[in-house]
């Protein structure tokens, strides 16, 4: 989800492997001396990094929640009064972008949310909390008949459309980035319209 152009830190490089390697694998079958060789370093070498798996887990879970959230803020402020619509599209775009960037962390959050510590899963579902609201809140703009629960049920149903990608395509591979972000924006936008009637 990052948009940076520079390198990616040796921390970012053993986080993207780490994923990778435990949404494949699960978390309990990828040892530090497999994740360490992913980014050509020793097992041990990741210690310098982090404590442990525990801990790389828990940056990956809580980290992309926090990602999430604070470019959800971001779009929000950026639309400064230029519509609930564009807003909305805006939102579905971003998160269009992490399911289709960031498809390890999917399968990670559906497999291994239950092996953070409790404080650390606390905060995720805390960080998933605001961003469901912040959605809650542009939807009943857009559709302002649609009661709250009846918003935040559409919004827990797109996420689940958008988060389906590690099931599309064979071996991982995507139809084409571009064909896919577009049918998958147009299937949210009709999931939403479909609720506000």
């Amino acid at each position: 989800m990052a948009t940076r152009t520079d390198a990616p830190t040796r921390r970012e490089q053993i986080l993207k492997e780490a994923a990778r390697l435990f949404a494949e694998r699960g978390f309990h079958g990828v040892g530090v001396d497999e994740i360490g060789a992913a980014v050509g370093i020793s097992g041990p070498g990741l210690y310098r990094h982090f404590p442990g798996k525990d801990a790389m887990l828990a940056e990956l879970l809580v980290g992309i929640s926090g990602q999430l959230l604070t470019g959800a803020k971001r779009r929000v402020a950026e639309a400064d009064g230029g519509g609930a619509e564009g807003l909305l599209d805006s939102l579905i775009e971003g998160h269009i972008d992490f399911a289709l960037d960031d498809r390890p962390l999917i399968t990670l959050h559906d497999r291994e949310l239950d092996r953070l510590r409790d404080s650390d899963r606390k905060m995720v579902r805390q960080l998933q909390r605001q961003y469901v609201e912040l959605w809650v809140g542009v939807v009943r703009e857009v559709y302002p008949g649609l009661g709250e629960p009846a918003a935040r049920s559409a919004v827990h149903s797109v996420f689940g459309l958008l988060n389906s990608t590690p099931h599309l395509g064979r071996g991982g591979v995507l139809p084409g980035r571009g064909a896919t972000a577009e049918l998958l924006h147009r299937m949210a936008r009709g999931a939403f319209a479909a609720a506000g009637d």
